[in-house]
């Protein structure tokens, strides 16, 4: 794909904060943006160009977008992959395309994808009803998750089974409906590492970072994690086997299960921006956000290495009213979505601390 030069126009499927962040770095560079999301007055519209308020998958939204963009991405991974497809059918230029969407949307078909690719995950098993659930634990034994195949994200849609009693409650817990049962990984740490391909097929990845959640939301990511050459060579090729194995254009967030030694396997993917990248505004000279715009409108990929070391921490519901005093120290910059109300869980900013790297 040539690139596409300053003065183009990028569409973005989704208007939420990465949707925003996105818009901003893309303005950044000399584009301008337009964003569908089905909610008037979006973060990312209140920065764009314009914003078409509509359904994903409306047919009239999708033809105007592949009119007027000259090329095509999205924030998350709950826009139908059908919708993507339509604009690619349609000729736009769309990155990532219709089969990583599709892929990541899936969790079974996304841990089938990855252990074919070289990239391994913890054992699971398919649950389409309560049968299958049983036999899922008497394979895997307890504890282990069950979460929905589908919709599911920050800790939503999954719950812990510990015994064989609590198969039945579990099962209603999640909706009654397709899910994927996964063995309790034994890992020291969580991971994560951000990595971009572009149309070319050069890759670059950023240093990983270390991450803490809590109720299945990510609280803090220190960034680069303080991990050994083996732990990082084996992150690396696993970033480079998912970008391969997808045929992958723009950057992807793949959360790592550190089991110590360099053994790591992997959580999930996601074939978008990443929370767990937010730190790239403050530690690389190219950030997440631009290396995605970058990678879509066919530049050239800008440097990865970091220059600063990093504390991200999320931002949620009330806490967002913390601005003032982290607004007033010297070393945190502090990124705010533009989003009301502050609902309790629901990611409103986030702060990067930031400090020198650690000496070579």
């Amino acid at each position: 794909m040539d690139a596409l030069p300053p003065g183009s126009t990028l569409g973005i499927l989704g208007g939420g904060q990465l949707g925003r962040m996105l818009s901003q770095a893309a303005g950044r560079l000399g584009f301008d943006v337009v964003v569908l999301d089905p909610e008037d007055n979006s973060p990312a519209g209140r920065v764009s160009r314009g914003q078409i308020v509509a359904a994903y998958d409306d047919a009239n939204a999708l033809n105007v977008m592949g009119r007027v963009c000259d090329a095509v991405t999205f924030e998350f991974e709950n826009v139908p992959a059908e919708a993507v497809a339509r604009l690619q059918a349609g000729g736009a230029r769309v990155a990532p395309g219709p089969r990583a969407l599709a892929v990541a949307q899936d969790r079974v078909e996304e841990k089938q994808f990855l252990n074919a690719v070289g990239a391994p995950t913890v054992a699971f098993h398919a649950v389409d009803g309560p049968d299958d659930l049983r036999v899922g634990l008497a394979r895997l034994g307890a504890p282990a998750v069950l979460k929905t195949r589908r919709d599911g994200y920050d800790g939503k849609g999954q719950v812990w089974i510990r015994s064989t009693r609590a198969l039945d409650a579990a099962w209603q817990a999640v909706g009654a409906r397709a899910c994927v049962l996964e063995a309790r990984a034994p890992f020291v740490r969580e991971l994560s590492i951000i990595a971009a391909r572009g149309w070319d097929g050069r890759s670059a990845v950023y240093p990983l970072g270390e991450n803490v959640h809590a109720g299945g939301v990510l609280r803090t990511t220190q960034a680069p994690a303080r991990i050994d050459d083996r732990t990082r060579r084996a992150a690396g090729r696993i970033a480079r086997a998912v970008l391969e194995g997808l045929d992958y254009v723009g950057v992807i967030g793949i959360e790592l299960f550190d089991l110590g030694g360099g053994r790591l396997l992997v959580n999930e993917i996601a074939p978008r921006v990443h929370n767990t990248g937010h730190w790239t505004q403050d530690g690389c000279v190219c950030d997440q956000f631009e290396q995605h715009v970058r990678a879509v409108m066919g530049w050239p990929l800008g440097p990865t290495r970091a220059h600063a070391r990093v504390e991200m921490t999320n931002l949620l519901g009330e806490e967002i009213e913390r601005w003032p005093r982290l607004a007033g120290s010297p070393d945190v910059r502090v990124h705010l979505y533009g989003k009301t109300p502050a609902r309790p869980g629901r990611k409103m900013g986030h702060a990067n601390r930031v400090g020198p790297l650690d000496p070579a």
